[in-house]
C-alpha cells in the first residue's frame, strides 16, 4: 500500500450492520492492542502535567470504544490521589454495551451514547480522544478541534497513530501472533494507513484557528496533539 497519502478506505468496525456481539469482541481485542502498544502512556503523561495545576478534573473522552482509556485513567487517579469525574461519549451504542461489559461495577465512569457536541457547556477541564482522529474526515476533525479548544478549560489531548511503513508492515505479524480478532487484524493495519504524519496536522490546526497546540511523536509509532493551558 502507498503510504504517501492517508487512506480513505472504510474500516470494518465502523459498519452499521456489524453484529453487537462481534463489536464487543472487537473492542475487547482492541483494548488488548492498546495495552501491548502502550497506548495510555502519552495521555497519562499529559494528565500528570494537568494535575500539577488542578486538584480535581472533569474529563471527557470522545469516542471511548471499549472504555479502556477511561478505566486506565480511573486507576491512575486512584493511585495518584487525583479527584476526577470521568465521562465517555461515543456515537455508536454498541460502544456503551462493550464498555459496560468490561468495566467493574464499582467504577464511577459515566457512559454516554450520542454526539460530543451535545455535551458543550458542561464545564470540562480536559477533553481527550484516543485512536479516534484517523476515523474522521478532515472537516469532522477540524470541527472536533474547535470544540476541544473552546470547551476544555485546562487543555485537550489527541492520542492517535503515526503513519509509518515499519508499523504498517509489522502490525499484521504482531496481530497474527497474538491471535487477535480478524477485524482487529484488518482494521489495525488500515488504521495505520488512515493515520497522520506530523506535517499533516498543521493545516488542520490552522483551519480550526488553533495556534498554540503541539504535535508530538511518542513511542511506539504514536502521533499526539496537545494543548495545555
Amino acid at each position: 500500500m502507498d503510504l504517501a497519502r492517508r487512506s480513505r478506505d472504510p474500516e470494518l468496525m465502523d459498519a452499521d450492520d456489524l453484529p453487537a456481539d462481534t463489536y464487543v469482541a472487537v473492542m475487547r481485542d482492541l483494548a488488548r492492542v492498546n495495552a501491548v502498544t502502550l497506548a495510555p502512556r502519552p495521555t497519562l503523561r499529559f494528565l500528570e502535567r494537568v494535575a500539577q495545576r488542578r486538584a480535581s478534573l472533569r474529563i471527557l473522552d470522545v469516542g471511548f470504544g471499549d472504555g479502556d482509556m477511561l478505566r486506565r485513567i480511573e486507576r491512575w487517579a486512584t493511585q495518584r490521589g487525583v479527584t476526577v469525574a470521568l465521562t465517555g461519549v461515543d456515537l455508536n451504542p454498541r460502544s456503551e454495551q462493550a464498555a459496560r461489559a468490561h468495566t467493574p461495577v464499582e467504577s464511577c465512569i459515566r457512559w454516554v451514547t450520542g454526539d460530543y457536541a451535545d455535551l458543550a457547556g458542561q464545564g470540562w477541564d480536559v477533553i481527550l480522544s484516543s485512536l479516534v482522529a484517523h476515523h474522521m474526515e478532515d472537516d469532522e476533525l477540524v470541527a472536533f478541534l474547535r470544540f476541544m479548544e473552546h470547551q476544555a478549560a485546562a487543555g485537550w489531548f489527541v492520542n492517535d497513530l503515526l503513519r509509518h511503513r515499519f508499523a504498517h508492515g509489522g502490525y499484521p505479524l504482531l496481530a497474527r501472533l497474538a491471535r487477535w480478532h480478524p477485524i482487529v487484524r484488518h482494521d489495525g493495519t488500515l488504521s495505520i494507513a488512515r493515520s497522520f504524519r506530523p506535517a499533516e496536522w498543521l493545516p488542520l490546526l490552522a483551519a480550526a484557528g488553533i495556534t498554540e497546540a503541539q504535535v508530538r511523536r511518542c513511542f511506539p509509532f504514536r502521533l499526539c496533539v496537545e494543548r495545555l493551558r
